[in-house]
């Protein structure tokens, strides 16, 4: 059995946001440095839903998890 391999714009459509390359680097620029200490899923810009689903996907190492560790990297890097 194959995992499914979601893309950045898959998990930005799950979440319910605008899922265009444009909107998603939009979203990281305006969002991001998250501080070292907080993890993706606390942040306070998720709904509850979102951050349910955001945690919960990383716990269980579900097929979400890697981009949402990529996008866990986007978050916390400074530009």
């Amino acid at each position: 059995m194959e995992t499914p391999i979601h893309t950045m714009s898959d998990l930005f459509a799950q979440l319910g946001l605008p899922s265009d390359q444009a909107s998603i680097e939009h979203f990281i620029e305006t969002h991001r440095p998250l501080a070292s200490g907080v993890a993706l899923a606390e942040a306070p810009f998720w709904t509850p839903a979102q951050a349910a689903f955001l945690s919960e996907e990383i716990l269980e190492d579900a097929d979400w998890a890697e981009v949402i560790d990529e996008l866990n990297a986007e978050m916390h890097a400074r530009r």
